[in-house]
């Protein structure tokens, strides 16, 4: 499917786009990341999100591309706020939600990641991954972006992913999955 070019990757999120390289690289893919004006789909499901702003990145960049949806999927708060994350976050952020699960003790959480690679208007593939954690009491560690000081992946060593290096997430995470299984198909 791409030949010896870039993949495209379309998001303004460099901490996406780092560990989007961090895989790829595995593959001997290269990827570039495009910046245009995200068109905000309002939905409940991550793959209707990313398969419709594909599209739209697509008539924006007219060349074969990527685009990644991601949620934080919280058991207690009825899988809230899933593909709201990136609302919430900005809204109420980490301590907001830290306040929501005050006293709470069912704390699993899970992210999920769906990348759409489109190449044309009728051709959209979608990848997934997903990865079981907790939501921990308090905030831990100062790399990654979003909810990872508060996310602790079940199969990690107990760090949160801002404990780890992107190297150390991209092993386990829902992207990390998602990025591998579309290299896996193009290659």
């Amino acid at each position: 499917m791409t030949g010896n070019h870039k993949l495209l990757f379309a998001t303004s999120n460099i901490g996406k786009f780092e560990e989007a390289v961090n895989v790829l690289e595995e593959y001997g893919l290269a990827i570039e990341m495009v910046r245009i004006k995200r068109f905000e789909v309002q939905s409940d499901d991550l793959v209707e999100i990313a398969k419709i702003s594909a599209l739209f990145a697509l008539e924006e960049v007219k060349n074969p591309v990527i685009v990644e949806d991601a949620g934080l999927f919280i058991e207690a708060l009825n899988l809230f706020p899933g593909p709201y994350s990136s609302y919430v976050y900005k809204t109420i952020g980490l301590d907001g939600i830290l306040k929501l699960m005050e006293n709470v003790k069912n704390r699993r959480a899970y992210f999920m990641s769906a990348i759409a690679y489109c190449w044309s208007e009728s051709e959209v593939k979608i990848f997934e991954g997903r990865v079981d954690g907790t939501i921990t009491h308090e905030k831990r560690g100062e790399r990654g972006f979003g909810f990872d000081p508060i996310f602790c992946p079940r199969e990690g060593d107990g760090r949160t992913f801002a404990e780890m290096s992107t190297e150390e997430k991209s092993m386990i995470s829902h992207r990390g999955k998602s990025f591998r299984k579309l290299a896996t198909w193009l290659k």
